[in-house]
């Protein structure tokens, strides 16, 4: 179920906007009238999500540009601004995850994880602040449970996903005073995502899954769209430093078996 807001005159820039949960939140914006921005690093990716927010009505842009690179973000951030004015929301979701036991992650691959998700995270902020709308502006940074929750096989990913929302919290205590509200959004398994394609990639695994989550379904993209709309309204306007998990109870016991039934599968 879609949750209508009233976006129009917003301008609204997601990271990461290419595809997944980030794509189905710039499709949400654009549909409540905002004009949108997305960034990733594949052209053609940017080029398809561009022509598919457009089919909305409204005005969308794509840039090109890796989040581990501090000049290139800012560039695509500081063009986005000459063209569409202060930023009213910015979501900052760019990502990387594969399963992997502690033992058997490389240097290079903790590394990644680290750089895209954390150190991403930082980029795309420390760049916007700027140009964000002050008083008014909402950041909201996709996190994950892995944030909160110890898993198996993805210790890379909780380190980073942690820090994440440490960038939230710290953000919300020195930006407030501003007039910018920094929130996190913990998704649980989203159905048709890379991210559930690779920690649940078998009938046996989705199945066991959906077992472990207490409201016994996959979330859809929309559900965390939903909750990204109302962070980012006036609705949510003495909301700030909340980690909110979109995950069906998920988070409260079934994500640990996560972790234990990737091991196994990872084992065998």
């Amino acid at each position: 179920m879609s949750v209508t807001f009233d976006y129009r005159g917003k301008f609204v820039f997601v990271a990461g906007g290419t595809s997944g949960i980030n794509l189905g939140i710039a499709h949400a914006f654009a549909r409540c009238g905002a004009r949108v921005a997305v960034l990733s690093r594949s052209q053609d990716k940017v080029d398809a999500a561009v022509a598919e927010l457009k089919r909305h009505g409204g005005d969308a842009v794509g840039f090109s540009a890796d989040v581990r690179d501090y000049a290139k973000t800012e560039a695509a951030l500081k063009s986005a601004h000459s063209r569409f004015g202060d930023i009213d929301v910015l979501v900052s979701g760019a990502a990387g995850n594969f399963p992997a036991p502690a033992l058997g992650i490389s240097s290079n691959g903790f590394r990644a994880v680290i750089e895209i998700d954390l150190l991403g995270t930082f980029h795309v902020l420390r760049a916007a602040y700027p140009l964000l709308k002050k008083p008014g502006a909402s950041v909201v940074n996709i996190s994950a449970p892995q944030s909160v929750l110890a898993m198996e096989t993805q210790m890379h990913v909780c380190a980073a996903k942690a820090g994440v929302d440490m960038i939230t919290r710290v953000g919300a205590l020195e930006w407030g005073a501003s007039g910018v509200r920094v929130n996190s959004i913990l998704p649980g398994p989203i159905e048709d995502t890379e991210g559930m394609a690779r920690l649940a990639p078998t009938p046996e695994l989705k199945q066991a899954t959906i077992d472990s989550v207490p409201m016994q379904r996959y979330g859809s993209k929309q559900d965390i769209a939903n909750c990204c709309l109302w962070l980012a309204s006036d609705a949510a306007s003495y909301v700030s430093g909340a980690l909110i998990p979109v995950d069906g109870g998920w988070a409260l016991g079934g994500a640990s078996s996560m972790g234990s039934n990737m091991k196994k599968l990872l084992a065998g």
